[in-house]
C-alpha cells in the first residue's frame, strides 16, 4: 500500500483505539440513543463546516441522499446505538473482540456485491489478527448470564450493519458522489435518526453536565467522526471494505496500550502474545495481493 493509505490506517487505528476509554465514560444518566444523536448531530455540522471552508460541494442528487440516508441507517444509528447498548452488559474488551470480526462479514460481503478477489494470505492473516485479539483480551471473555448473551446479540447485530455501511462505500455508486458531501448528509441524518429514536424510547432531550461528558462528546464527533470516517471511507475506496476492516483489528492492541496508561491495566503473558499475534496477522493480511 502507498504510504498515504498507511497514514490513514495509523491514525485510525490511534482515534479508534481511544474511543473505547471515552464511550465508557458517555454511558451512564444519558440514555445512549441521546449520547449518539449528539455526536452526529455535531459531527455532521462540523463536516458541512469544512465544506464550506474547504469550498467542497455538499449538493448531493436525490439519489446520493437516498444512499446517505442508507448509509446513516446502518453505520451511524443501528451500528453504534447497539454498540453502546451491547457495553452496559459486556466488557469492552469483549466487544473489542466481537467488532474486530467485521473483517468476516466485511471481506464476505465485498466477494459477493464487489467481486473482491479473496487471497488464501488474507484470510490466513486474519484468522491470526482475530485469534491475537481473543488472546488480547481473553481475561474478559468470562460472561454469564442471560444479560451476557443480549448483549452479544447486540453486539454481532453492531458488527453485521457497520458492515453493510462499509461496502456501500466502494460501491460504483458511493464512488460516483464527492465523498465530503455524502459523508455530511450522512453524519447528519445518522444524528437526526438517532434523536427520533432517542425521544421515542428515552423521552426528551437528556444531557449530562460533567465537563468530561460534554469533552467526550467533542473528541467522539470532531476526531473519531469526522475526521476518523473521512480517513476511513476514502481508505474504503482506494483499498477495499475487507483491508479497512482490520483497522478494527488493531484497536484493540492500541486500547490495551491506553488502557495500560490510564486505567492501570496490567499484562499479561497470553495479552501480550495476542498483541504480536495480532500485528503478524495484520501484515500478512495488508501485504496479500487481494
Amino acid at each position: 500500500m502507498r504510504a498515504g493509505v498507511v497514514a490513514q490506517f495509523v491514525a485510525l487505528s490511534l482515534i479508534w483505539g481511544s474511543t473505547w476509554l471515552v464511550i465508557k465514560d458517555q454511558i451512564g444518566d444519558v440514555p445512549v440513543e441521546w449520547s449518539v444523536s449528539y455526536r452526529f448531530l455535531v459531527a455532521g455540522g462540523a463536516m458541512a463546516l469544512l465544506c464550506v471552508v474547504l469550498r467542497k460541494t455538499l449538493r448531493l442528487p436525490r439519489s446520493g441522499h437516498a444512499l446517505a440516508l442508507l448509509v446513516a441507517a446502518t453505520q451511524f444509528v443501528a451500528n453504534f446505538n447497539l454498540v453502546y447498548r451491547s457495553e452496559l452488559y459486556l466488557t469492552s474488551g469483549l466487544v473489542a473482540l466481537i467488532f474486530s470480526l467485521i473483517v468476516v462479514p466485511n471481506t464476505v460481503l465485498a466477494r459477493v456485491f464487489l467481486g473482491q478477489r479473496i487471497a488464501p494470505a488474507f484470510v490466513a492473516g486474519s484468522v491470526l489478527g482475530i485469534a491475537g485479539v481473543a488472546l488480547l483480551v481473553g481475561r474478559d471473555l468470562d460472561v454469564k448470564g442471560a444479560d451476557a448473551g443480549f448483549g452479544l446479540a447486540l453486539a454481532c447485530i453492531a458488527v453485521l450493519c457497520a458492515s453493510a455501511g462499509n461496502v456501500l462505500q466502494a460501491t460504483g455508486r458511493a464512488r460516483a458522489l464527492p465523498l465530503e458531501a455524502l459523508l455530511a448528509w450522512g453524519l447528519t441524518y445518522g444524528g437526526i435518526l438517532s434523536a427520533a429514536l432517542a425521544w421515542a424510547s428515552a423521552g426528551p432531550p437528556q444531557f449530562d453536565l460533567r465537563p468530561s461528558y460534554a469533552a467526550g462528546i467533542v473528541y467522539l464527533a470532531l476526531i473519531a467522526s469526522t475526521l476518523a470516517f473521512r480517513l476511513y471511507y476514502s481508505m474504503i475506496r482506494e483499498i477495499g471494505p475487507a483491508r479497512s476492516a482490520f483497522v478494527n483489528v488493531v484497536v484493540p492492541v492500541v486500547a490495551m496500550t491506553l488502557s495500560t496508561i490510564f486505567e492501570g491495566f496490567v499484562w499479561t503473558w497470553t495479552a501480550g502474545a495476542g498483541a504480536v499475534l495480532t500485528l503478524i496477522g495484520l501484515v500478512i493480511a495488508l501485504r496479500s495481493r487481494s
